[in-house]
Parts: C-alpha cells; structure tokens; sequence
C-alpha cells in the first residue's frame, strides 16, 4: 500500500473505533467500507474487519476494567448467552438473502434510535427491572438471538445490545456501553474472529497491525470518553450511530 493508503485507513479505522467505543458499537459502519474502498473483495474486507474488531474491544476493556464499573457474574452471562448465538450466526446457513437480512437489521436499528431520542429520560439513571430468574432467562434469549446478529452480519449487533441493556435491565448508557464493548467488543467479536479463520474466511493479514493498533486506539479513547461525559452525551453519540448504520444498511 502507498503510505498515504495506510495514513487512511489508519485515520478511518480509528474514528470509527472511537465512535464505536463511545456509543456502544457500530465500528462497521466506516471499517468495513473503508476496506473495501481501498480494493479488498467483499469477502476478505468482512473476514479481516471480524478480527481486527477484535482489538476494538481489548481497548474498552482496559479502560472500563481500570475504572471498575463492570460486575463479572453479569458480564459473563451476557458472554455466554450471546457467544451461543455468534457460534449459530457463524456457522449456520442464513436463509434470508443478504440483502434483505441488511434491510431488516437497518429498519430495527433505526427504529431503535427514533426510539431512544423520543425517550428523552431512556438510560439517564439505573432503573432495576427483570433482574430475576424469568427475565434473565428472556433476556438471555434476546442477547442469542443478536449474537446471531453479531455473527452473520457486519455491522449493528453492538448498537443493539447497549439499547437492549438500558430497556430490558434498566442500565444507564455509561453501564451498557462499558458491557457492550467488553462482551460485544471483545468475547463476541473474538469468537467470531476464531469462527471466520476456523471457517477458511480469507483474511488480508497485511493489514492486521495498521486495524489492530487503531481499533485498540480507537477503542481506549472511545471508553475514556464514556467515563469522562455524561448519560446524555453518550445517549446522543448512540442516536447518531443508530441513524448512520440504520440509513447506511438500508440504502
């Protein structure tokens, strides 16, 4: 690559993971784009941007696991329920067209995201709700089902998990964010990494170090940023993420 494609995609892969990191997913909305803008076959772009995504979430995880706002027992739940669904998603024949599964996922995102702005107090303040045997349960299979999501599709599953989280559990944004990109981040993008490799995906290792060091940048500033503005900041940085992948997925 000229330096000034490595300079770009550089910048590109580290002003998606900052936004990503922020508002709770999203990364592939400029990542996997970028990728194929710069000459990787569709393919290689999605297998590459599966494990370069990887870093996106070592990042926030740093960063949130220094603060200390995680509680393990719920970070390993939302792991396994949604890691069931991103091995399923990885591996299973989607019947839907691709096409139209992207169309469906952008109505649901953007859905989401009207949603969220019309709820002007939505994930301002914990609000403790289905934390009990029955709505972990129903809140497990949620989290499969968009881990699925997250393991057939390249973009969005992470968007869907922070709302999930605020509406469901009754987190604040700050709570589901740190969540989402530990175990979307990291645990659900990692076995999905392992299943695209494990699977023959090609991958374009050339890459790899560029993405990995500025989705790691990415993710550390983005998750710095949550623990330094408020709720409502980060409720506003999810909207505009929603919007943006929504509209990118439907058109």
């Amino acid at each position: 690559m000229h330096w000034l494609d490595n300079l770009l995609l550089f910048l590109g892969s580290l002003i998606a993971n900052t936004l990503a990191s922020l508002s709770g997913g999203g990364a592939g909305l400029l990542q996997f784009p970028l990728l194929i803008f710069l000459g990787l076959p569709f393919s290689v772009a999605l297998g590459t941007h599966k494990v370069a995504s990887v870093a996106l979430g070592l990042g926030a995880a740093s960063t949130h696991l220094k603060a200390g706002t995680i509680k393990w027992k719920v970070a390993f739940y939302l792991i396994i329920s949604g890691g069931i669904g991103v091995v399923l998603g990885a591996n299973l024949i989607i019947q839907i067209p691709e096409g139209m599964a992207e169309k469906m996922l952008g109505s649901m995102i953007l859905a989401l995201g009207i949603y969220s702005r019309f709820k002007k107090s939505l994930g301002q303040d914990e609000i403790i709700r289905n934390r009990h045997p029955s709505g972990w349960v129903i809140g497990g299979a949620g989290l499969m089902f968009i881990g699925i999501i997250n393991g057939s599709l390249t973009a969005g599953s992470g968007l869907l998990v922070t709302l999930f989280l605020v509406r469901w559990f009754g987190y604040n944004y700050k709570q589901a964010v740190a969540y989402t990109m530990i175990c979307v981040g990291l645990f659900w993008n990692g076995i999905g990494g392992l299943a695209v490799i494990q699977a023959g995906a090609p991958i374009h290792w050339a890459w790899l170090p560029i993405l990995l060091l500025s989705s790691f940048l990415g993710g550390s500033l983005g998750a710095w940023a949550t623990t330094r503005y408020s709720n409502q900041v980060i409720k506003i940085a999810f909207e505009v993420l929603t919007f943006a992948v929504g509209l990118k997925l439907l058109l």
